[in-house]
């Protein structure tokens, strides 16, 4: 019998770079194409590191850089599409974008100087207007077409492929129009401006990018392989597990790994944004983008560099721009309706009122060339990208991962935080602090039980008994042992039925037992049937806990809560001295989630602050998962929205501030461009404003947005 099933195509992920992409509308437009091709599961073009991620099956993805080639080579020619996981040939790009720079520069200032003679031929009398003044108009198109060729070029390429709405079609209608008219000094005084302009916002945007990879600049570009008693210089990607390393003084460590030999004090800036070096020796662990201040060390490898932390990271930043805020989504579709109707705008400014009122069609067409060359959204295309992903950078700087813009936009509307109780706001140091015992066992004895259950178990709380017992007998692993969750342990040791657990655990045994009052974590124990003791276990809050709670209530965070499996007494008193609004106690694993549905319907944007691995359900089922502690964590990592690197509460309040510093400055870079665009439009419908106002409402502003984006990339205290 034939298989009539249909085999399952494996999906598989492809990343190209589009060097020599400067223009942010030419890129949606790139995106909206590759979109359109059969077979794609995913395509997310970032302008900002200029890159674009496919997913497909493999017949597909053999074939797909001839086809992004050729949408690129449609849409913006000049761009090259490369496969990242090729090699990448030593500043090809910087050299092939520096070329074209100068030669756009060369053509420009030669077209400029024979604008110059054009202007003197038409206004100087010294010559009695006779064959200098005939030459006027060819040295005006001479200049033109030596100016503006670029454009013209990519406006009748696009024509021709079908893209008219953009920048190139409507600069060359307008300029092409005023040369009907016979406005020859503005037609090329607007494309000389227009250019120039053009020139110095692609460089603008290549800083911004060079800023933010300045940012993240924390991969080792070498590692220092010591192989038969040689150091041999290689590429971390080329490094195995279990391979001897060198890391000098100076220098990043490539991959994650332990120290086999030496000491020093290593910078984790980078990684965590804090300055205070960390002291390492033999035998502890440490992560690829850490730099080695003191003295030589020896590493063995633990971590290749694809799953390494510094990796990791690279990746999480670079992705974080494909998940678009709804702001850049809003401005997106915004740009692709905005075009035409301006076009259609002016179409009827040129028309309407000749047809009506009798009024020169000269007047009215030149009222709409300007009309035209105003409605490039370049300004907002261009910068609100770049203003996200420069917060996310900001963001990485000061140990936070932000894993996409709409997580960054979503810490702005925050209005109910969650956090977990034990590691988060408290250090998760635990220690006994009390024995209160009701049998004729000794406190030793007591704890020596204790310890013995608790020996299997690596929750900290177990972990802080078997630390407090002098001596206890240490059992096989294959023990009867039984942790059940969110209620404790039950174990048979030497035939003796032993139950350590919260009041849930003897309540369900029908244990006869004694509550404990006192403020703290309580195990009771219970030995055959028969209640023995109570240990209370204690924890202390963080030293920035407090401070954190009034900063999130002056950013107008008033629901604050805990959400915790401890007993009510713990929490209301952790509540209490922290100030929060409310406490959930006594809470199981699903219990949680629960607790959490219920308070997200009651909020407009609610986060749960986790360690990232056992409240990774709570994590993924708030509107905003944050993540304590996750340096070197993969749970972390993988389960939040936001990872703090460090265990710092008060990290959350820095995400809060770059979070709405980055709101201000898109907010000022849409209103700044959609008020000149808008003052300008009206003014040249009374005709009030020339050409030259029109190129700066357009190129003149994408330059400032640009420019204001760049401020968040030097900021250096949050």
């Amino acid at each position: 019998m034939q298989n009539t099933m249909k085999k399952k195509t494996k999906k598989n992920e492809k990343e190209f770079e589009l060097e020599g992409l400067n223009c942010s509308n030419c890129a949606l437009k790139i995106e909206d194409q590759v979109k359109k091709l059969d077979g794609m599961e995913k395509v997310e073009l970032n302008f900002a590191t200029s890159t674009l991620k496919v997913a497909a099956e493999d017949a597909k993805l053999e074939k797909i850089k001839e086809e992004l080639q050729k949408i690129s080579d449609r849409i913006e020619p000049g761009v090259k599409v490369r496969d990242k996981s090729e090699p990448k040939a030593d500043n090809q790009a910087e050299k092939s974008s520096l070329k074209s720079y100068l030669w756009q520069k060369k053509n420009i200032f030669i077209g400029a100087l024979f604008f110059a003679f054009a202007l003197s031929f038409s206004h100087l009398n010294v010559f009695n207007n006779t064959i200098f003044s005939s030459l006027a108009l060819p040295a005006y198109i001479t200049a033109y077409f030596l100016i503006g060729y670029p454009v013209l070029k990519a406006a009748f390429f696009n024509i021709g492929q079908g893209q008219i709405f953009d920048e190139n079609f409507l600069m060359v209608i307008a300029t092409l129009g005023a040369f009907g008219i016979r406005e020859y000094p503005e037609a090329v005084a607007v494309m000389l401006f227009y250019m120039v302009g053009e020139l110095f916002q692609e460089r603008a945007v290549n800083n911004s990018r060079r800023s933010i990879k300045d940012l993240m600049d924390i991969k080792a570009e070498s590692a220092n392989l010591i192989k038969d008693e040689k150091i041999i210089e290689i590429k971390p990607e080329k490094l195995k597990i279990g391979d001897l390393i060198a890391v000098k003084a100076g220098e990043k460590i490539p991959v994650d790994g332990e120290i086999v030999s030496g000491e020093t004090a290593l910078e984790t800036s980078a990684l965590t944004g804090e300055a205070l070096p960390k002291d390492v020796a033999e035998g502890d662990q440490v992560l690829s983008g850490m730099i080695n201040l003191n003295k030589l060390i020896t590493v063995r490898v633990t971590k290749e560099y694809k799953d390494s932390t510094v990796k990791k990271i690279l990746e999480l930043v670079e992705n974080a721009s494909s998940k678009k805020a709804p702001t850049e989504q809003f401005i997106s579709k915004f740009a692709r309706y905005y075009t035409p109707f301006v076009v259609l705008t002016a179409a009827l400014v040129a028309l309407l009122p000749p047809l009506f009122t009798g009024a020169a069609f000269s007047q009215w067409f030149y009222r709409a060339l300007i009309f035209l060359v105003v409605s490039c959204p370049c300004a907002l295309v261009v910068s609100i990208p770049l203003g996200f992903f420069g917060g996310i950078g900001l963001a990485s700087k000061n140990g936070i991962l932000v894993k996409g813009g709409n997580y960054l936009e979503a810490l702005n509307e925050l209005d109910t935080i969650v956090f977990d109780k034990t590691g988060t706001i408290t250090e998760g140091n635990f220690k006994v602090t009390e024995v209160n015992i009701h049998s004729n066992y000794s406190r030793q004895q007591i704890l020596k039980i204790a310890a013995e259950v608790e020996q299997f178990s690596n929750h900290p709380i177990a972990q802080s008994i078997v630390a407090a017992a002098d001596d206890y007998t240490k059992h096989s692993a294959e023990s009867d042992y039984q942790e059940i969750s969110g209620a404790g342990i039950k174990a048979v040791l030497d035939n003796n039925h032993i139950l350590a657990g919260n009041e849930r655990l003897m309540q369900k045994n029908n244990i006869d037992f004694k509550k404990v009052k006192s403020t703290g974590t309580a195990i009771y124990l219970a030995k055959n049937g028969e209640f023995l003791a109570s240990i209370v276990i204690s924890d202390q809050l963080k030293a920035d806990a407090e401070s954190t709670v009034s900063a999130l209530k002056a950013f107008g965070i008033d629901n604050l809560s805990i959400l915790t499996g401890d007993n009510n007494s713990t929490a209301a008193e952790v509540a209490s001295q922290l100030g929060l609004d409310n406490f959930y106690a006594e809470l199981l694993p699903d219990q949680k989630v629960e607790k959490v549905e219920e308070l997200l319907s009651k909020s407009k944007k609610l986060a749960f602050v986790g360690d990232g691995i056992n409240d990774a359900p709570v994590l993924a089922r708030s509107d905003l998962g944050i993540a304590m502690g996750g340096l070197g964590s993969d749970a972390a990592i993988e389960a939040a929205d936001v990872v703090l690197m460090t265990d710092e509460p008060s990290k959350i309040v820095t995400a809060l501030k770059i979070a709405a510093k980055t709101k201000k400055l898109v907010w000022q870079n849409i209103i700044m461009a959609l008020s000149i665009k808008a003052v300008v439009m009206i003014l040249s419908i009374f005709g009030m404003a020339s050409m030259w106002a029109a190129v700066f409402a357009d190129v003149g502003v994408a330059l400032m947005a640009v420019f204001n984006v760049m401020r968040i990339l030097k900021t250096e205290d949050i």
